[in-house]
């Protein structure tokens, strides 16, 4: 008897601590109480994005990556991102892909325009740049194809003069 009511003791302590973990784990992800404007912006590539990603303003975080679709005519990832209510984007702001890092996490960066006029909800940014597909840039590097500048001429013999 005493065996059975310290299983049951011990069970009813990691249930409380697993509950504790997925309250601090929901918590700290800042997905509880998401609430601000939809904005959409359209990419030619997106690699390394998904649903919850950070979009940041000079590197804070203002919103996430609301959801990810595919333009079925153009064939561009359209990105919906939730920003913050409190954060106004001028019209003529843009944003990009990036990272931490070399192999860090991606995120989108916005930087703000100088207009007057201001993004509504539902409005779009228009000034995109997509991720870098870093494997072939390391490819065309490796292979030199990545070169502009032209070979040096090789130096001409020297002329004897009398």
């Amino acid at each position: 008897m005493q065996n059975n009511t310290v299983e049951t003791l011990i069970g009813a302590i990691v249930v409380v601590v697993a509950v504790v973990f997925l309250y601090f784990a929901y918590a700290s992800t800042s997905t509880a109480g998401l609430s601000g404007y939809e904005v959409d912006a359209k990419f030619q590539r997106v690699d390394g994005l998904n649903v919850g990603t950070d979009v940041r303003l000079s590197g804070i975080k203002i919103g996430t990556v609301s959801a990810l679709t595919l333009d079925p005519r153009t064939y561009q990832a359209t990105v919906h991102l939730n920003i913050r209510k409190d954060v106004k984007l001028p019209d003529d702001s843009s944003i990009m892909v990036t990272s931490t890092g070399l192999l860090g996490s991606s995120y989108l960066s916005i930087s703000p325009g100088g207009s007057d006029q201001m993004i509504a909800s539902g409005g779009s940014i228009k000034n995109t740049q997509g991720s870098v597909d870093l494997m072939s840039l390391i490819g065309r590097f490796a292979s030199g194809a990545g070169s502009s500048a032209p070979a040096p001429a090789p130096n001409p013999a020297p002329s004897e003069h009398p």
